[in-house]
């Protein structure tokens, strides 16, 4: 979740170059500096601090919360195999992360940036079916989580072409990958429920919280990526790559 909040902000902000706000971007990079991938970190998180309360000229109002309609689960197989649904996830906290690295390679235009993001929290509507913990846990409520340590790490390349005299990047490929150092999280407001069992679900879950991120992480994984594809590959085609890599 983290990875996508701030790669949003990144790229909205970048269009500002391409507006006469060059200012936003933090100044330009220059491909013959020994350096540069220093000076992409600090343009890139100058782009993050600008964007943290939005930007309506860019058309971003607020920076926050991230949305994700769904997630879904699956813990056994057969017809009393444990089922989850999130819908309607909502994540705050993802603005306050920062990106500690940055590798490029200004030949073949890929990048590579390494964000951490000190605590994000996040809201969802919750149902399940099936049996866990050999009691038959189906219904709904609400689910919370707090996520403290969140590291990532999104790859991307772009290929050149030229449009009315200037540069731009079209997305070829792109690829993220996250963790979380601790993990707390639960439901509450459960139906068809009792507080025992809601007791001994929140039990389950927080002892299992890694091994339950893990069943979610690759349909979050794929969620991500294609957002994230869909707006990069829109915005760079918007963004003349000689406006924030020079010479």
């Amino acid at each position: 979740m983290a990875n996508y909040q701030v790669l949003v902000l990144f790229f909205a902000a970048v269009i500002a170059s391409g507006t006469s706000n060059t200012h936003i971007f933090g100044g330009r990079c220059s491909r013959r500096d020994p350096n540069v991938d220093a000076c992409l970190l600090r343009s890139f998180n100058s782009l993050i601090e600008y964007m943290k309360g939005g930007a309506p000229e860019l058309g971003i109002e607020e920076s926050e919360p991230i949305v994700i309609d769904e997630l879904s689960i699956a813990l056994g197989g057969g017809p009393d195999g444990y089922r989850a649904t999130f819908k309607d996830i909502h994540a705050t906290g993802a603005s306050n992360m920062t990106i500690t690295n940055v590798r490029s390679d200004l030949e073949t235009h890929q990048f590579q940036l390494t964000l951490f993001g000190p605590h994000i929290s996040a809201r969802a509507r919750y149902r399940s079916s099936g049996v866990l913990l050999l009691v038959r846990a189906s219904g709904g409520g609400e689910y919370w989580g707090e996520y403290e340590g969140v590291k990532a790490k999104v790859y991307f390349r772009g290929e050149p072409f030229e449009r009315d005299g200037r540069t731009y990047l079209k997305l070829q490929q792109l690829k993220l990958d996250f963790s979380v150092k601790d993990i707390q999280m639960g439901v509450e407001k459960l139906q068809n429920s009792n507080a025992v069992l809601e007791a001994a679900l929140n039990l389950f879950i927080n002892t299992n919280a890694q091994e339950l991120l893990k069943e979610m992480k690759p349909e979050l994984k794929r969620d991500l990526a294609e957002k994230m594809s869909r707006f990069l590959d829109n915005i760079l085609q918007k963004i003349p790559y000689d406006d924030w890599i020079v010479d």
